[in-house]
């Protein structure tokens, strides 16, 4: 059976410096990218509230019409209860 090396791998200084240079550059393009979506995450608030806004225009706007429709019915119903009794 063989025993390892105890000198290990060998890393020169140019070789960490080179490693770490791309390791921070690799982090800047997810930094970057992260930012990006953040700045699509904000857009996509604002559209949400945008469309809320309008959903709740619109419900405030609809209330008027099952009412116009009772009262249309109940104007109905009375002048056809006048015009029976008026016979």
């Amino acid at each position: 059976m063989t025993s390892p090396d105890p000198a290990g791998v060998f890393i020169s200084s140019a070789q960490m410096y080179q490693e770490v240079r791309d390791l921070a550059q690799t982090v800047g393009r997810i930094e970057s990218k992260v930012d990006s979506f953040l700045d699509e995450a904000k857009d996509i608030r604002s559209d949400v509230q945008d469309h809320e806004l309008r959903i709740r225009t619109l419900e405030r706007a609809r209330w008027p019409m099952p009412t116009i429709g009772v009262l249309a019915g109940v104007a109905g119903a009375a002048t056809g209860a006048v015009a029976l009794f008026a016979r």
